[in-house]
């Protein structure tokens, strides 16, 4: 099967790639291109599938560069390809031919471009990681590189949305206490939960950092054709989920 690529226009001309679950050589729960090694799929599968979005990037493999997503805000210059996996949820590169990588089930998957600059970032923000700035993170580590912030936009990939993703009260009073302007982004759930809009937190966080922002609209939680998601695989009792892969090279 054709592996499917969704793009974002504001990106061009660099290439880079949302992945859908389509397209790769896992089976069971898995099905399709699960990308992440930290999930109990079949090591040779996952490989596999990594190749093959290589060979869609139009780099080697070992150029495709992943981290140990941690939810934290912490951000790695890359330069070369990485010769240990980093603790760590965002990159960014100013060097051609390397491939950035973020992992997400849910999770909002960035990519970030100053094509003027050449600079790219990637990075991987559940609510909690938006929450402690690795979004602005990854926006500060790029201009060090010399993007300037005006020119950089950021593209939400497929992500869970408001609709599929129901918290307790603690988290909204989380939020709250951060900043009480975030009830904009709950809308009234079952009983006592409440229902929030992370890519809607994700590009208020963006916008409010001086980047251009959009996100691509496709909820993980409510296609499961195209998208793992984790939220979904604790409803339905499976005993793993895959992880989806957003890229961005120069």
């Amino acid at each position: 099967m054709t592996l499917e690529i969704l793009t974002a226009d504001s990106l061009s001309p660099l290439r880079h790639g949302f992945f859908t679950r389509k397209g790769g050589a896992s089976s069971g729960v898995f099905k399709g291109l699960n990308c992440g090694f930290g999930s109990s799929d079949q090591r040779e599968a996952v490989a596999t599938n990594r190749t093959r979005v290589a060979e869609a990037m139009q780099i080697d493999p070992d150029m495709l560069v992943t981290l140990h997503q941690v939810h934290s805000p912490d951000v790695v210059t890359v330069t070369a390809p990485l010769t240990k996996q980093h603790k760590a949820d965002a990159m960014v590169s100013a060097t051609p031919g390397i491939a950035l990588g973020v992992l997400s089930a849910d999770c909002q998957p960035v990519l970030f471009a100053d094509a003027k600059a050449g600079v790219i970032g990637a990075a991987h923000a559940g609510w909690s990681g938006a929450m402690a700035g690795v979004l602005e993170e990854t926006i500060d580590a790029m201009i060090a590189l010399g993007a300037a912030r005006d020119r950089i936009t950021a593209v939400i990939g497929p992500a869970i949305s408001q609709r599929a993703y129901e918290i307790g009260p603690e988290y909204f009073d989380r939020f709250m206490d951060e900043d009480p302007d975030n009830t904009r982004f709950f809308a009234n759930g079952t009983g006592d939960k409440m229902q929030f809009d992370l890519p809607g937190y994700g590009i208020h966080r963006l916008r409010n950092a001086g980047v251009n922002a959009e996100w691509i609209r496709h909820c993980t939680y409510s296609d499961p054709d195209r998208f793992f998601s984790y939220r979904r695989s604790v409803h339905e009792k499976e005993a793993d989920y895959g992880r989806l892969i957003s890229t961005i090279r120069l």
